[in-house]
């Protein structure tokens, strides 16, 4: 299993594709909406991927809510923004509670039935008022307590529908005042209170099996370099602050926050303390510079890979039962009156 996780290009697998990965044996795979086209596609799509690997390898996709879905109507329901569910905290925490959970456990469903074990959320980054919208209503609540509160439910919810959950973007994005995706945000807050906001969530689940870094430079911590390639923030900061021992992989490390190419970037991740170095746009050719820089997991690493993938089939052995539709329904009436 190499350090990595990668897309494909489209609704299937070419020839091309399943060589290389074949080839590559990249930890896991990650899909966009490009990828989705309905459940029956999804299912063949889900399986060859494995298939090509030769294992139940993990297969991850975004289903946050609101901005962030990949599988989306009409195919598949739109589901509310995480920042929905803040606001009806205030009004009722209790209701918010139940349809956070309830909201997840739906999203869990449509995500395990198409083979599917890995949704990268919940967002445990706050909202900030000086935050850039790439964050917004992504996030649940500007509170940390009530941040927790509805992630727990949150997660909860996936992994009773049998999908594991990703904590990010570790260790806090909410004060981001640009878009990680174009460019590379300053965060200029102390330490202490980084420590008494931000970490805040993330300390909150340590626990987690997979978190995932975001791309942004703390002056604080470490002023020269962004945190999924900074040591002081990954080993000082988010193991060792923050307490996380779970399987980290970064943000998508073709994101422009980045410099240099794709090789330096996954190496230079790896080496500051990451486990797996994601890969999202399915391009061959920056793929196979990613897969070329980066080492089959070994030593801790393949550890908390290991720990991980006994976590999803853990998921799976202990998921439950829903009427979907019913779900759905009672979900939509008490959403609507919240």
């Amino acid at each position: 299993m190499r350090a990595c996780i990668l897309g494909c290009a489209s609704t299937v697998l070419d020839d091309e594709e399943r060589c290389f990965f074949s080839d590559a044996d990249p930890f896991g795979f990650i899909l966009f909406a490009r990828n989705c086209a309905d459940d029956d596609q999804m299912r063949r799509l889900v399986e060859g991927l494995r298939e090509s690997v030769g294992r139940e390898a993990p297969v991850l996709i975004d289903e946050e809510g609101g901005r962030v879905q990949r599988m989306k109507p009409p195919q598949w329901r739109d589901s509310p923004a995480p920042g929905r569910f803040g606001d009806i905290h205030a009004r009722d925490p209790g209701l918010a509670l139940e349809l956070a959970r309830t909201n997840a456990r739906l999203i869990a469903e449509d995500l395990f039935t198409v083979g599917i074990n890995v949704n990268c959320s919940p967002l445990l980054d706050l909202q900030e008022a000086e935050g850039h919208a790439v964050i917004g209503d992504r996030a649940f609540s500007t509170e940390p307590e009530i941040d927790v509160a509805l992630a727990r439910a949150w997660i909860d919810g996936l992994r009773d529908g049998g999908v594991v959950p990703v904590i990010k973007h570790l260790p806090g994005h909410g004060r981001a005042q640009v878009d990680s995706h174009h460019a590379l945000p300053l965060v200029d807050a102390p330490l202490e209170d980084l420590e008494a906001r931000d970490f805040t969530p993330f300390r909150a689940f340590r626990e987690a099996s997979v978190g995932m870094t975001g791309h942004l430079l703390f002056n604080a911590i470490d002023p020269d370099s962004p945190a999924t390639l900074s040591s002081e923030v990954i080993n000082g900061v988010v193991r060792e602050r923050i307490g996380f021992d779970g399987l980290l992989m970064t943000d998508d490390v073709s994101m422009s926050a980045l410099e240099g190419g794709l090789a330096e970037r996954s190496a230079r991740s790896i080496a500051a303390g990451c486990d797996v170095a994601l890969h999202c746009n399915g391009e061959m050719a920056e793929m196979r510079e990613v897969a070329g820089a980066v080492a089959p997991l070994s030593g801790a690493a393949l550890r908390r890979a290991q720990a991980m993938l006994d976590d999803a089939r853990e998921a799976r052995r202990t998921r439950s039962t829903i009427d979907r539709d019913q779900a759905r329904a009672d979900f939509e009436k008490k959403f609507a009156a919240a």
